[in-house]
């Protein structure tokens, strides 16, 4: 391997949004994450959602009328139309 063209490797605390710590190696010194084996729906068994500054909610709203009935009449529409015309 070449000398100098590597980052450091280092001893990294992992801190998640839950409140739990590990140690690992990485090229940072910490780490802070959101969700850990310890708050992981997979690993709890429980349906958890994480809504940051309420955008699950802002994606129901926008996309509330829509479905698969508005692109079906958008489709609809232009092949009423004759081509000639």
């Amino acid at each position: 391997m070449k000398d100098g063209i590597h980052p450091n490797y280092l001893v990294t605390t992992v801190r998640c949004g839950c409140g739990n710590t590990f140690t690992t190696r990485s090229t940072l010194p910490e780490l802070k994450i959101d969700i850990c084996n310890q708050c992981h729906p997979f690993f709890t068994g429980k349906l958890k959602f994480v809504d940051t500054a309420g955008r699950i909610e802002k994606f129901k709203t926008k996309f509330a009328g829509a479905g698969y009935a508005s692109l079906s009449r958008k489709k609809g529409k232009a092949a009423t139309t004759p081509a000639g015309s």
